[in-house]
Order: structure tokens, then sequence, then C-alpha cells
């Protein structure tokens, strides 16, 4: 691992993960590439990448390019003479880069591919309510998520994981994941295997999720509405519309579980002792709601100024 010059593409926390894993295990890391700064928050302020804080940090050779393709860009990363690229929550590459170094560029994705190809697989999987989770790392090539398999790893998602919980694990076994096929590089030992070869019936897709996505159907049952809950926890948050007080607002759901109350029995809210919406066959259970303009409370936060019965949902 040590002889080969590598490049490290990342931008969030998870990719951190990983690359902290790489130099801690020795690995010559001649560069780093990360998303331009920009501005974020109410305040605008400019804010830097999670990959670049850390790379600063470690004193890292740092690139930062608006446009992949720009002519400038590439020759200051043929200069750096990588033998491989390694990239993980990144942006598609172009050709042009993707094919540079003589060892390939090599990807580490948050799921057990062929299934859940896209920029969401950790949200995704839970969502759909999935039992099991994992990283691959693969060859890149045109295609998004297609290229060669060459390792992955799996854990259990437990019932109530969230989002965030199983970006933790996930980034903690990648490391493992991504040093294992670094070596296997390094000695020309790897085997790769062709998605095609994999025998996988209605592979599944992860698409990039946006706001509208993130709104919560309550035509669903309580354990599809849990899992949409969990799997946009904490980021970036599921949420519904409710009349509060008079007014129309959205309001962001946390920590969720499956009552066994059906959903078609009356309830006395003002005798419950946490938030408890209805969906298609049970109650719902919700923890910590954050009502549009207000900071995020637990329902003994909201009842000492508020009453149960002033928010009602709008489906």
């Amino acid at each position: 691992m040590k002889d080969l010059r590598i490049v490290f593409m990342g931008t969030p926390e998870f990719a951190v993960t990983i690359l902290d894993g790489l130099i801690n295990e020795g690995a010559q890391i001649v560069g780093v590439i990360t998303a331009p700064d920009k501005p974020a928050g109410r305040g605008r302020k400019i804010s830097e990448s999670s990959v670049k804080t850390y790379s600063t940090e470690k004193g890292l050779t740092i690139l930062q390019p608006t446009n992949l393709k720009d002519e400038h860009f590439v020759n200051k990363l043929k200069v750096l003479n990588a033998d491989l690229f390694i990239v993980v929550a990144f942006r598609m590459l172009p050709e042009v880069i993707w094919t540079m170094p003589p060892k390939g560029t090599i990807n580490l994705h948050a799921s057990i591919l062929p299934n859940f190809r896209g920029a969401a697989p950790i949200n995704w999987a839970i969502i759909n309510g999935e039992k099991e989770s994992g990283v691959t790392t693969f060859f890149i090539e045109k295609e998004i998520d297609t290229g060669k398999i060459i390792l992955n790893d799996k854990i259990e998602i437990t019932e109530d994981m969230t989002a965030g919980q199983l970006h933790d694990k996930l980034a903690s076994i990648g490391i493992e994941v991504m040093n294992k096929t670094i070596i296997q590089i390094s000695e020309n030992s790897v085997y790769a295997l062709d998605q095609e070869n994999i025998k996988t019936e209605n592979i599944k897709s992860a698409p990039k999720i946006f706001k509208a996505d993130c709104k919560i159907n309550w035509a669903l049952s309580a354990t599809e509405v849990h899992n949409f809950i969990r799997g946009l926890s904490p980021y970036p948050g599921s949420w519904c519309n409710i009349a509060f007080k008079g007014k129309e607002l959205t309001c962001k759901l946390f920590n969720s579980s499956v009552s066994n109350i059906n959903s078609k029995q009356k309830l006395e809210m003002s005798n419950q002792n946490t938030f408890v919406f209805p969906c298609a066959d049970y109650y719902i259970a919700i923890e910590q709601i954050q009502i549009e303009g207000k900071r995020r409370m637990s329902y003994e936060e909201f009842r000492r100024g508020n009453s149960i019965l002033d928010i009602e949902i709008i489906k």
C-alpha cells in the first residue's frame, strides 16, 4: 500500500472516515480533490467540505475544481503522478479523469452492489425496509456504480436503526474494506467481478433525495412511515404539513416507533405521553418534532407551552 501514489476524492464526513483510515495505515496520499467552498446557512457564510477541513489539518495537497474537465485542473492532476484514484462520496467523474491512473480509479459505495446504485444508498436501504446493507469497492466505469466489484462487506440493519446510525457503521467497516482493496491492487491480486454476472432480481436504485421526496404519506402503513422517518433521520429529515394554532406549517418528525393501537380507534390525545399520529393501519409514536420556525422539541418540551390538540395533520 505504501508504494502506491494515491489521489483521494471525496466531500462529506463519510469520506473523511475512509481517508483517515488510509492515512493511519500509511497510505501515500499525494493529493485530495474535494468540492469548492460555498455559502451555507442563514448567514451565507463561506463553508468548506469536511474533507477539506481534515486535509488542511493533515497538510495534504488540496484541489477544489469547479469543472472536472477544466484543462488547467486536469494538468494539475497529471502532475501528481498518481498510481491510483480513490473516490468516496464525490461527483461523477468524466472519462478523462477516471482513465488517468495506471492502476485505475476505485470507488467505495455504501451498499451491496448492484443494489442501491445512486446518490443516497444509505437512506433508501432503510426507507425500503432492508434487513442488511454494506459497502462495496469497485472500478469506476462510464455508467454510475456499474463497474467491476473488488470487495464488499455486510452488516445487519436493525428495525429501529436510523440513516445516521447506518452511515456511521458503514463508514467503520468501509475502512477495512478499502484497506484490503488497496493491498490487493498493490499486489496485483485483484479478482474483479462483473456486476452483470451477479444474479439479483428487482435491482433497487438510490436516486438523490430532494425536499419534496421527504414528505410523509400518511396513507402508508405505520411500518412504512416508520421506515421513511428513520431513513431520513437525521438528515435531510422527513416532514409533513400541519395546522398549528390557526396556521398551516411544515413539521419535521424524528425518532418514531410503531404502536399496537389500530388507527381506526379514537384516542384521547391529551392523555398520551408522546406524539401519536394515525397511519393506514396503526398509530405511530414520535419522540421529537420540529415545527417550522421553531427548535426541535420533545413531547415534554412541547407541552410546556402548547397542547397536543394544537396540532392537526394535514393529509
